[in-house]
């Protein structure tokens, strides 16, 4: 090992956020006990991409006694992240890396009876539904992301039904009015509980950080929260 310069992260200061992850193109910071934490030494190439996005400044460069960057160790790692039939993307985060799924045509089901949806209410963008509106009086809300009801197939039958729902991309979004917003809706309507449905990769996690964080600032941590984290093959668990 020789001195260079690496990555350190002030685990006093990070809330889990999540939103350096996707600007590290190595996969090298990860969400570990509600932490951004880095992997491994030689995974960090020391460039700092992720610096600028750290709302609470947690992230910085230092110069310390480290493993060498390795650029085939990162290779395998990114491999890892994702499943073994899938082409390995050098870079970016992995919400965003392309690949494709071998699946096997499914037969028709046997009856022609449409499915009906089960939406109950518009609009449906967490950005666009009134703090006010009358849908969230004694609601059992679903705060989604945008992806999970293309990847999870019974999303309508097993997720929506029964429930308000909300919907926001914690990585795309300009999330930051969104905590006050979701602590006034908690505020001034009777919740009866919270799912909140993300994406597997990890800048989704943001998602459920986000709800926290308005739970705490509307003081009702009173409220049930339920997590379901949705894989990109449609796989859940809780």
């Amino acid at each position: 090992m020789k001195k260079r310069t690496i990555v350190h992260i002030d685990e006093s200061k990070c809330d889990g956020c999540g939103l350096c992850i996707p600007n590290c193109a190595e996969g090298a910071i990860q969400i570990i006990d509600g932490k951004a934490r880095l992997v491994a030494d030689k995974l960090c190439d020391g460039l700092g991409d992720c610096l600028g996005h750290c709302p609470q400044d947690a992230i910085r460069l230092i110069e310390r006694e480290a493993e060498a960057f390795d650029m085939q160790a990162v290779e395998e790692h990114l491999a890892k992240m994702q499943a073994p039939s899938q082409p390995v993307n050098h870079g970016g985060c992995p919400g965003s890396r392309a690949f494709t799924f071998n699946r096997e045509a499914q037969p028709e089901p046997s009856t022609h009876q449409p499915q009906r949806s089960e939406l109950s209410q518009w609009p449906v963008q967490l950005a666009l539904v009134p703090a006010s509106a009358p849908f969230l009086q004694d609601a059992d809300l679903l705060i989604t992301a945008d992806c999970v009801p293309f990847a999870y197939p019974d999303f309508h039958r097993k997720l929506l039904r029964g429930k308000t729902v909300m919907v926001a991309c914690p990585k795309l979004d300009d999330v930051s009015p969104y905590v006050e917003k979701l602590a006034t809706i908690f505020k001034e309507n009777d919740i009866n509980t919270v799912t909140v449905a993300r994406m597997e990769v990890p800048c989704c996690y943001g998602l459920v950080r986000l709800v926290e964080a308005a739970l705490s600032l509307a003081g009702r941590n009173d409220i049930p929260v339920f997590t379901l984290v949705v894989g990109v093959q449609g796989d859940t668990r809780s």
